[in-house]
């Protein structure tokens, strides 16, 4: 069963001019170490960078609350697994959100695709509740 869908579309050059003018200062309170890591590993960091805040824009939105009632943001985080595909981890407030929206003797899937074709990046999520227990059948 689907909990919640988040879509955010985000303007690079706006993320560039940001990461320009405040620097670390942004990058530190919005980002995680391993976000930072990935998005100054590119050739084009702003573009990572958009894509990611766009994932926590669109997370915060399949999760109900947008960036309200005390969720941070790194309480959202994105990364990779080896086939690159990208993953949001979800802690803090985010992650007691999620648990509260997960019905009893289900868990949480969170599903992000991400893209980006200058000057726009985008992020689509969408929260799945997928029963505990074994298959039917």
């Amino acid at each position: 069963m689907i909990l919640g869908i988040g879509t955010d579309l985000t303007n690079i050059d706006r993320i560039a001019a940001t990461l320009e003018r405040f620097g670390d200062r942004f990058r530190n309170r919005v980002f995680t170490d391993v976000e930072r890591a990935k998005s100054e590993r590119r050739r084009d960091a702003a573009a990572t960078y958009a894509k990611r805040w766009a994932a926590k824009e669109a997370c915060s939105k399949a999760l109900g609350t947008g960036l309200r009632m005390g969720i941070a943001w790194k309480d959202m985080a994105v990364s990779n697994l080896s086939t690159g595909q990208p993953v949001m981890q979800v802690t803090g407030w985010a992650g007691e959100r999620l648990a509260a929206m997960t019905p009893p003797g289900h868990e949480a899937v969170i599903h992000l695709t991400l893209t980006d074709d200058h000057p726009w990046a985008q992020a689509f999520v969408v929260i799945e509740a997928r029963p505990i227990g074994p298959a039917p059948g």
